[in-house]
Order: structure tokens, then sequence, then C-alpha cells
């Protein structure tokens, strides 16, 4: 096959779908994974045999455990989590020097407080960045569901990339207000945990839609201040994002508070990028502007129980409703 037009560094099940729906449109694609005896078994059977075992991959897609192989396509869609971004970025800049840089990741740095992009940019200064996000999961890509994202960059060939990633059922909807998309996508994982945990415990369907709520203000607030745009907020990277997370078994970040909230140990073989994202907010956050962020964070170290964090939420003081 001839060389890629898109590369996808990533093997799990997002970077797969990715992989598979550019495929079937008809794009020449290679997915790397990072683990060579997976990249292996995934060239070998035609299948992401640990994360989609029942899609088939179509004859343009090839699977590499070579990172070169797949970084000679002038995109690469970057499907790692967030708290490795930093690390694959460092070890492979030679590789990614010259490419268009999607960011297909959803989170918040530890430490840095950066978004993926800021990340890139950290690492790989004037590099063309972007970032792909919005309500979707991998299993809907992968078997050809409609699904809507943003294409969220600053890059002057910004249209000529949403025609290159978007395909029949994958729409995309192109944005340049690159913070806006990305804090949308982070925050709502924090506040799908939240929601789990309170389905979890009991608490019922009128208290998470009040929890939505209120989480959604508090997105709203936080990305803001970052110069995020509120209409951006209010599309599918932001709202749309948050009542798909959050209302789902399909969510890892809603799983995860779901068994919290039963008191049952979370699944730690996941990625759930909201625990690592409300630590980083939670860092440098007022409580009284990020209530429900900071809860989950101190929830999720330990530093307060279930009871106490609903008690705390519960006794806060009554206002009237704003952003």
């Amino acid at each position: 096959m001839s060389a890629a037009e898109i590369g996808i560094l990533g093997g799990g099940a997002f970077g797969t779908a990715l992989a598979v729906a550019l495929a079937q449109a008809g794009r020449r694609v290679c997915l790397w994974a990072r683990d060579p005896v997976q990249a292996r078994a995934m060239a070998r059977d035609r299948v992401n045999a640990a994360r989609l075992p029942e899609v088939a991959f179509p004859e343009t897609l090839t699977a590499t455990g070579d990172l070169a192989e797949a970084a000679r396509a002038p995109i690469l869609l970057l499907a790692v989590p967030t708290q490795t971004l930093r690390s694959l970025a460092l070890a492979q800049a030679p590789a990614l020097e010259g490419r268009v840089l999607i960011a297909c990741c959803k989170g918040v740095e530890l430490g840095s407080g950066l978004l993926p992009t800021q990340v890139l940019a950290d690492v790989l200064p004037g590099a063309r960045t972007g970032v792909l996000t919005g309500p979707s999961f991998a299993d809907d890509i992968a078997r050809g569901k409609p699904t809507a994202l943003t294409l969220a960059t600053g890059a002057p060939d910004g249209a000529a990339l949403q025609a290159s990633l978007a395909t029949h059922n994958l729409r995309l909807y192109l944005s340049e207000d690159v913070v806006g998309a990305q804090m949308g996508g982070a925050l709502k994982n924090v506040i799908a945990i939240a929601a789990g945990i309170t389905i979890g415990a009991g608490m019922g369907e009128s208290a998470r839609a009040a929890l939505m709520t209120r989480g959604f203000a508090e997105i709203a607030r936080l990305a803001q201040t970052r110069g995020a745009q509120t209409e951006t907020l209010l599309g599918l990277s932001g709202f749309g994002d948050l009542v798909l997370t959050c209302t789902s078994e399909k969510s890892r970040n809603y799983r995860h508070g779901l068994s919290l909230g039963a008191g049952r140990a979370p699944d730690t073989a996941a990625t759930v990028e909201g625990v690592m994202t409300a630590h980083a907010v939670a860092e440098d956050a007022d409580p009284d502007h990020m209530p429900v962020t900071c809860m989950v964070s101190a929830l999720l170290k330990g530093a307060v129980g279930l009871e106490e964090a609903k008690d705390l939420l519960l006794s806060r003081p009554l206002r009237r409703e704003r952003g």
C-alpha cells in the first residue's frame, strides 16, 4: 500500500475507531500501537482484539509498531492519554516535526495545567496543532454510526483539514476556539465522575440533572477565564459532550463515578481522564467557584468520604441562580 495520508498514534479504542472510520471512507491510514505485541497482533489478525474485537480493519488501514512508519503521514492524530502526551512528544520530536498534529485526548496536564495543544506547543514550538473533540464513543464511530465532532485549530488550512478528516458518518464542525473546545472536553469528564457518583449512591435522576447544570456553570466559569468563547461551550465540545458523558455507562468517567458511589472498586485498567483533570484543576481552583470539581478531587484522594462530600455540597449557601 502507498504511504498513509493519515497517521494515528495510539492503539486504544478511540484511536482504532478513528482509523477504521477514516479507512472505511477510503483514506490510507496507518495506526501505531505502543505495545509491539498488540501491534503485531493487529497487523496479523486485522482487528484490535483487545479494544474493538468485532470491528474488522478495512483494506486501506495498516497497523504498525514502528512509530516512524505512521509518522510519515502529513496529518497525525494523537490518540494517547493527556498525561502521556508530553512524554510521547519529547521522545518522538524529530518524527513529529513538520506534521499537522491533532490532539484526540481530553484533559488538563497535571502539574502544568496545560491543555493538550499547549503541551504540544511547549515541546514543539511552531507546530501546527489542533484538537478533535466532542460527544462520541469509539464503538459508535467504528461501526459507522452518525457522530458529530468539533475540529478546533488555529491553522490557516483548517478547512482543508476538516475535509481530510470528515466522512459521511463522521461530521466535523470547524472552530478556531482551540481553548474552549479543549476546556469543555476536559472538564466534562470531571462532572461525569460526579454524575456517576450521584447515581451510584442512589441520589436519583433529579440530583444528577442538578449536578450537570451546576457542573456546566463551573465549566463555563473556568473556561471563560482562560479565553474560551461562550458559544463554543454551548456546542458539541462543551454541552454536547457533557450530556453524553454524564448519562451513559459507555463513558469510562461515568462508570468510574458509578462504582465509587455504589461503594465498589473502580476498574483500574481503563484510562479515566477525569481523575487527573480533577486534581490538575483543583490545585489552583477556588472551591467557592468550582465546588463540584474540588469535591471530586478531594473524594478521589480520600480527603473526604462520600457522605461528607454530599453534605458539604448540600449545605452550601442558598443564592440566586446565575452563571
